[in-house]
Order: structure tokens, then sequence, then C-alpha cells
């Protein structure tokens, strides 16, 4: 993140009065620019990521009846969106281990400035860092199937996703690694140990 960026974070929270009070507090941090983006349903959040794709989302893991974060993950793999619970209430610890950082209710303005600078301090090294570990899981089973020699069709059958979904994460791929053959993948996958030589047709 470049000192002069302005930081998008959706903020994803049913009650007016928690969004509105963290909106106005995200904007009160010295440190970083920010532009809150305020949504009060599943629907929006999805809209959000389709046409703005925030740097961060604040969510209360109640949004929405449950948050799933695994899945929500998923469907944005190839975008780095750090991904923040809302603790408004008790929350299980074992849930709030899915999520790249919590913040309460009850913290002052200098611990949620220091929570979002090392957030954003991740983002930065991870836009740095495009190596396998770039590879999302997803993508991996994606580049075990093309190595494999399956069709787009074959792997959203498999994968249980739609070609058009199949299509964008094999962009998504070649872009990361800079790899555009199913030669070049490969090769990528054996060195990585993602396949062995067994599981290649044709070699």
């Amino acid at each position: 993140m470049k000192n002069n960026e302005v930081v998008r974070i959706a903020i994803a929270e049913n009650s007016v009065i928690i969004r509105g009070g963290l909106t106005a507090a995200l904007k009160r941090l010295s440190n970083v620019k920010m532009q809150p983006i305020e949504l009060l349903s599943v629907e929006a959040l999805h809209d959000c990521v389709r046409t703005q794709c925030p740097d961060m989302l604040i969510v209360n893991p109640a949004f929405g009846d449950y948050f799933d974060v695994a899945k929500f993950r998923e469907e944005t793999s190839g975008k780095i969106i750090r991904v923040i619970a809302l603790v408004t209430s008790f929350v299980d610890a074992s849930l709030l281990g899915k999520y790249d950082e919590s913040i309460s209710i009850f913290d002052d303005l200098e611990i949620l400035s220091k929570k979002i600078a090392g957030l954003l301090d991740m983002v930065s090294q991870e836009e740095e860092t495009d190596s396998q570990d770039a590879l999302s899981q997803r993508e991996k089973e994606i580049v075990i199937c093309v190595v494999k020699g399956m069709t787009n069709k074959e792997i959203a059958e498999k994968l249980f996703l739609s070609i058009h979904t199949v299509i964008t994460h094999r962009r998504n791929i070649s872009k990361k690694l800079q790899i555009h053959s199913a030669a070049g993948l490969t090769i990528y996958a054996i060195v990585n140990k993602l396949v062995t030589l067994s599981d290649v047709k044709g070699l």
C-alpha cells in the first residue's frame, strides 16, 4: 500500500448505530486515508466486491444470519481482501480464528489504528510475494486438473463450479505465475510437488 493510497474498507453490519459509529471512528484515524463503504445486506456486499473490490471487509460474524468466511474467500479468490471480524457480543474463539483479525466494539482508536496498520502491512507483503503460496487452495486444485489434461467443462463438473468460474481462476493463475501454457503449468506443478510424473497424461 502506498502512503497516499485510499484504503477502501467495507463495513457489513446490520446495526446502523454500530456501523455508523465504526465509520466515524475509521475516518478519525490519522495514519491512513479511508473510504468506508457501509453495507446493510448480503446482496450489497456481493455488489461491493464485484464493483469496488474493497481492500478490507469488517463484518459482524452474525451478518446475514451467519457470515461464512471460507465461502467468502473462495468466492473472492484472486483478490486480496482482508477479512476482519467485528465482535459486538460473545463469539466462539474457534470461529474468530478464520478471520485475518478481529476488532471489538470496546477497542479504542489507538488499538483500531494498530490493527488496521498491521493488516495493511500484510497486504503489501502479499502483493510483493507472488510465489506458489499466492495460489489459493482452489487454484492449486485447478492447476492439478489442467495438468491431468481435463477440459474446463470437466474441471467445472469435478469441482462443482461454473465454467465461467474455472476460466476466471485459470486467468488468475496465469497472471500470478506468469505461465501461459499447459506445458509450463505442468513443469510448475511437478516442481512444486502438486502432481507426480505418473499423474501427467502423455509423458
